[in-house]
């Protein structure tokens, strides 16, 4: 499943040069995982009170052509690999040209909220973990 996000970069958001500070990818990365996770059902703020947190243990971000000011970027989102004990996301960024300007993988972890020790969601909620598998991206 891919889901999309459009975001409208804001002057706040751009350095000294006019474009997108690379900085903020990392903010619209964890916007339009937001948006994601709410759309299939999974929000964060309700597994949070379940007692899951998903610490990011590794970004990667790889820039292709600059965002700019006021110009509508389209992120599509999916998850491209499923473990009991993390997932990683991939978020590929777009132009109003339909033109692929970055490419982002952020991996998460499924963490227990009062000890942080890593969790296998798989085993400890299996509804879960089941409900994301069907929607990964082969």
């Amino acid at each position: 499943m891919i889901l999309t996000t459009k975001i409208l970069p804001r002057y706040a958001e751009t350095d000294q040069m006019g474009i997108i500070h690379h900085s903020v990818y990392a903010i619209w990365y964890e916007e339009a995982r937001t948006i994601f996770f709410n759309e299939i059902g999974i929000k964060y703020d309700e597994i949070e009170k379940m007692g899951i947190m998903t610490p990011l243990i590794e970004l990667n971000c790889e820039y292709k052509k600059p965002a700019y000011y006021n110009q509508e970027v389209e992120i599509r989102t999916k998850i491209i690999k499923l473990t009991p004990v993390k997932f990683i996301i991939e978020y590929d960024i777009f132009n109003k040209e339909n033109q692929l300007i970055n490419i982002g993988k952020t991996t998460l972890a499924w963490a227990d909220s009062k000890s942080f020790k890593i969790i296998n969601l798989q085993k400890k909620y299996p509804e879960i973990y089941k409900s994301i598998e069907e929607i990964v991206e082969n």
